[in-house]
């Protein structure tokens, strides 16, 4: 390959010494790219293609043919979508997709492969997944990379779904999936094979807590100083895993436990599936502490919100598409402090049926749907996203100290929670250099072409002067159809010998790289 390279001009002795020494070189030219993927330092796999074909069947008629890369069985479900980019085994193992098929917008998955899913770290807890056992009805992406690599991996993901005996699919067209179920809701759905017909069942008519949750009260972090009684409808790993980090001796009971007769310093109920109105034994239990008016702290993540709120006399209703993913926005109401989280449910509370002595304590701007709820004096919060992330943003891992906090010094949730927001001045520009995505061939990286536009387009609606730095002469960026994108435009390579010159002859005062594009970064 390193021959074949320098034979045709396009490496020079530096790179071909690195080729041979690390065996691993991804280089491209505009219409040209060699590959040589042998890397020495990592696990790494190369499975056949297969051909066996099954069919993805939404229960209004669309049937959509693709190749099996998974277990080879029926199955039938809830069809949902999420947008994470990664942190696949996260969510195939997150028991709050029990009895939905899962499909994966992002377009090509099984790169990473799968960790070691029974490793378990210091506290006795799963170290890279969130429950035992992969816990979606299906998988549904539109590629799958049958050669992965990735330092801890240890099988595909083709391997593992094999042996959980979950189908999957490939070759299916995901954007047209997921147009579908934003335009009319959620879809149930069935991956069949010709020879196994099954029919259409609705998972959530089901009670799907009880199928999750732990049938046996476990304790973790033994000899901490203070006891929280977990409610596990469902719950993953690493919410028991910030709670035992932050001193918490967590006792996990079964969702239908009674727990309203134990001493503990603080009270958890935790994510899980389906309908919330199904767990009346839950919400009775909760139901006894409020009434008691007990002083210990409770916090409720996800399925533990909506049970907070029925319990408290509100109501939950059926979102038409879910939240599901890590991009998630979410505002605090008591301060207007914005957040971006990880997501994953189907069902909300209605602000509307609060009673008076609650309000709502986060909110989804995209949809005004509620994403928290907070009692006014006792100290009682909830929030509908995941501020334990994996995957996703810890932007709100917070909560879980100020609910250790209240555990702790027994202060009431708006006097924690209402943490001032420092605002930073914002700073007077007059000139920006924009370094554009660079030279592109037909199709590759038009995502950072598309942003690196928006973003000249966003600093010309605040009356800055642009200056864009992009070889491409065919991007959008240096379109001057309509009205001209950057005032300036340098047709120079992103490099930075000519970023510096640009600098001293425009004396910019800001330089935005983060929407240009690879080479920019």
């Amino acid at each position: 390959m390193a021959q074949l390279l320098k034979a045709s001009g396009f490496l020079g002795r530096s790179i071909v010494r690195t080729l041979r020494q690390n065996d691993l070189l991804v280089y491209k030219r505009p219409c040209l790219a060699f590959f040589h993927t042998t890397p020495r330092d990592s696990a790494h796999s190369i499975e056949p293609r297969k051909t066996l074909r099954a069919s993805l069947v939404l229960e209004d008629g669309t049937n959509l043919s693709g190749f099996s890369f998974g277990h080879s069985t029926s199955s039938t479900g809830e069809l949902v979508f999420n947008t994470g980019l990664v942190g696949y085994p996260e969510a195939l193992t997150d028991p709050s997709y029990k009895g939905q098929i899962l499909m994966l917008t992002y377009p090509i998955i099984g790169n990473y492969g799968v960790p070691n899913t029974t490793e378990l770290d210091v506290y006795g807890l799963l170290k890279n997944v969130e429950s035992s056992n992969i816990q979606v009805a299906g998988l549904i992406v539109q590629d799958y990379t049958h050669g992965y690599s990735h330092w801890n991996a240890v099988k595909s993901l083709s391997q593992w779904l094999k042996e959980d005996q979950v189908p999957a699919l490939y070759g299916i067209d995901t954007r047209r999936l997921t147009k579908i179920v934003r335009e009319k809701g959620t879809h149930l759905a069935k991956i069949e094979f010709e020879d196994q017909p099954v029919e259409f069942t609705d998972p959530n008519k089901r009670n799907l807590m009880a199928e999750v949750s732990t049938k046996e009260v476990l304790v973790y972090g033994k000899g901490n100083p203070h006891k929280v009684v977990v409610v596990d409808c469902g719950i993953k790993q690493n919410i028991i895993r910030n709670l035992v980090t932050r001193g918490a001796e967590v006792h996990l009971v079964p969702w239908n436990y009674d727990y309203s007769q134990l001493e503990y310093d603080g009270l958890f109920v935790s994510n899980g599936p389906g309908d919330p109105a199904l767990a009346t034994d839950a919400i009775n239990s909760l139901k006894k502490v409020l009434d008691n008016d007990r002083p210990e702290p409770i916090f409720g993540i996800c399925m533990g919100n909506q049970l907070v709120g029925l319990a408290a006399g509100a109501s939950t209703f059926r979102l038409s598409l879910g939240h599901r993913g890590h991009n998630q926005p979410v505002i605090n109401n008591l301060n207007g402090e914005a957040f971006i989280t990880s997501q994953n449910h189907g069902y909300a509370v209605d602000d509307t049926t609060l009673p008076s002595d609650w309000k709502t304590l986060f909110y989804n701007p995209n949809d005004l749907s509620n994403e928290g709820i907070v009692h006014r004096k006792k100290p009682i919060f909830t929030a509908q996203f995941h501020p334990e992330h994996c995957g996703g943003p810890t932007d709100t891992e917070y909560l879980f100290d100020a609910f250790m906090k209240m555990v702790k010094d027994e202060k009431s949730s708006i006097e924690v929670l209402h943490r001032p927001v420092h605002v930073l001045e914002k700073k007077k520009f007059s000139k920006v250099l924009v370094l554009g995505s660079g030279g592109l061939s037909i199709g590759q990286a038009g995502e950072f072409d598309y942003s690196g536009s928006q973003a000249v387009k966003a600093l010309k609606e605040e009356n800055i002067e642009t200056v864009l730095i992009n070889p491409n002469i065919a991007s959008v960026q240096t379109n001057e159809v309509g009205e001209k994108q950057a005032d300036v435009v340098y047709f120079v390579p992103v490099t930075s010998e000519f970023i510096e010159d640009v600098i001293k002859r425009e004396r910019p005062d800001g330089l935005l790289l983060s929407m240009g594009g690879q080479t920019a970064l």
